[in-house]
């Protein structure tokens, strides 16, 4: 099982902040985890709890006046949060890449998709022109783009949503990263494109061995992809485990409301569940379980003290103590 292996990717006790006039958001407060190479970890919660935030700190690109104000983020040992804005620009496409949920705002409108990938190429393995516009037309092939060589010299808007998020992910591989971050890749897509996505993603992570961080709200996208998930809620990790068995016995009351609210044909004809209540201000750090205030089971411990990650089954952890 990939879990096992040296990790490519540690995340620990991370802490990303964006201050505001009313107080200081805390987005991301306290999480870590870990990837191994060759590992797909699915990043799961509901909008707003903090998952591409994660992902930004993580590619060092979180907006101002946000910032990461603790933690440590390892890639094969080293300190992403120790490097300067150039060598992060280094690390960015060629050992780390990014596919945002919509093409159309992260590719750029005025230059060709051919040209976007070519200057990528050549920005991390230099070279010719030409060997960089071949190795464009070659990456679009890889992902299945129909004419490559024409599609190539077409602009983002003359392409459907579906070609746009196959030529970004065309973007994202030309340099070979090792670990790739896919933020909401198949939230603008319609179904069978969404489907057809997610089967190009599996392949290509199979073939090249990457590590892939596959952030989502779908639980269907953590099932069909993931080997393990990490379930966030308000800025913090509530349940780490095996895909098999978050599905089969889901320890945390918010992943057993998560996976409530999934439409289930046994369910046909009847109301669809939701989580009662709304998530916390993340401006407020009071104590106690952030979930204690939705959740039906919480006892008076939860009001007043935060639990910590725990292992309850081999690789099997969570963060509540009324669990069993």
């Amino acid at each position: 099982m990939p879990s096992t292996m040296t990790p490519l990717l540690q995340v620990e006790r991370l802490e990303t902040q964006f201050p505001t006039g009313p107080g200081l958001v805390r987005a991301v407060d306290g999480v870590s985890f870990a990837i191994a190479r060759g590992e797909v970890l699915g990043l799961v919660g509901e909008s707003g709890c903090g998952k591409s935030v994660t992902a930004l700190s993580i590619m060092g690109l979180v907006p101002a006046p946000g910032r990461v104000a603790a933690g440590r983020i390892l890639l094969g040992g080293e300190n992403l949060l120790a490097k300067d804005a150039e060598a992060m620009r280094r690390v960015r496409g060629a050992r780390i890449a990014m596919v945002f949920q919509e093409p159309m705002t992260a590719l750029n409108p005025v230059f060709s998709i051919g040209d976007q990938i070519a200057s990528a190429v050549r920005a991390h393995d230099g070279g010719s022109r030409r060997a960089a516009w071949a190795r464009a037309v070659e990456m679009l092939d890889r992902v299945q783009v129909p004419s490559p060589q024409e599609r190539a010299r077409a602009y983002p808007h003359q392409l459907s949503g579906g070609l746009r998020q196959r030529a970004m992910i065309a973007l994202a591989l030309a340099a070979g990263p090792e670990l790739l971050i896919a933020d909401e890749p198949t939230t603008a897509l319609d179904v069978t494109i969404q489907a057809q996505i997610l089967d190009l993603l599996r392949h290509l992570q199979a073939e090249r061995g990457m590590a892939v961080l596959m952030i989502t709200h779908d639980l269907g996208v953590v099932a069909e992809i993931c080997h393990r998930v990490a379930v966030i809620y308000a800025g913090r990790i509530v349940e780490l485990a095996p895909v098999t068995s978050i599905f089969a016995r889901p320890l945390h009351p918010y992943t057993r409301g998560l996976l409530r609210c999934l439409p289930h044909p046994s369910r046909f004809g009847q109301p669809l569940v939701s989580i009662d209540g709304i998530p916390p201000d993340l401006r407020q750090n009071g104590a106690g379980c952030r979930f204690a205030p939705r959740c039906p089971h919480a006892i008076a411990t939860c009001q007043t003290h935060e639990p910590g990650l725990e292992e309850r089954e081999p690789g099997h952890l969570v963060a509540c103590p009324v669990t069993s």
